[in-house]
């Protein structure tokens, strides 16, 4: 009879997911790339625009030693 634990959470998974696209969620992989709008001028990786400034000077230290930091990162020029 019924079924074991595994079958309610499958069917939970399932009831969750059709509410999800019901609602219009789903996945966040479509708003996180165009999230991604720094990019390195040198080696041109992007990152996430709440990235901060400390972390875009940690890049260019390590990845660019030789690079000035607005070189690399033109929007952090003052």
């Amino acid at each position: 009879m019924g079924g074991g634990n595994g079958q309610k959470a499958k069917m939970a998974r399932e009831k969750n997911a059709e509410k999800q696209r019901a609602a219009g969620k789903g996945s966040q992989l479509e708003a996180n790339k165009k999230a991604m709008s720094i990019q390195c001028k040198v080696c041109l990786q992007t990152f996430i625009s709440t990235t901060s400034e400390e972390k875009c000077k940690e890049h260019a230290e390590a990845k660019h030693p030789k690079t000035d930091l607005t070189v690399a990162f033109p929007h952090l020029k003052k």
